[in-house]
């Protein structure tokens, strides 16, 4: 835990020439990190949770020329996960995709997208399922 707090300061506190420098329009692989992680429910609202609690990944690796998000979590070997699209704004590289869920759990899987900050790396990613959906917010440095 004290490494993620680590990284995400350092990603935080970046100086703002090398954050101008970095390139996030996915042009390179990146390396992200999950900071605040948030779980709703049909009829229930939204709550605060750890990424243990839902089964996330706290890091990831996406890399946008090869259409791959690589998803490592605890105890668990994840394939790659395919970009199914990509867009660009002005400000924000658009990632999106979907999954048939987690072998043996009953699940319908997700669609999720991230948005990533071209210039100072921070990311939202969203996903929805069967009435649940997760919103993670995040940064990205490149790799």
């Amino acid at each position: 835990m004290k490494n993620i707090k680590l990284l995400c300061a350092a990603i935080a506190f970046a100086p703002f020439g090398l954050a101008a420098a970095a390139d996030f329009d996915g042009s390179k692989p990146m390396l992200c990190a999950a900071v605040n992680l948030s779980e709703c429910s049909a009829g229930i609202g939204c709550e605060s949770v750890t990424a243990d609690n839902i089964n996330a990944a706290e890091f990831f690796r996406i890399d946008a020329k090869k259409k791959t998000l690589v998803v490592s979590a605890r105890n668990q070997s994840r394939p790659p996960q395919r970009i199914e699209r990509s867009a660009e704004t002005e400000h924000l590289l658009v990632l999106q995709g979907s999954n048939d869920g987690v072998e043996g759990v009953r699940d319908d899987g997700l669609a999720w997208s991230i948005a990533i900050d071209k210039i100072s790396g921070k990311m939202v990613v969203t996903a929805s399922g069967d009435e649940v959906a997760f919103v993670i917010f995040g940064a990205c440095t490149v790799i």
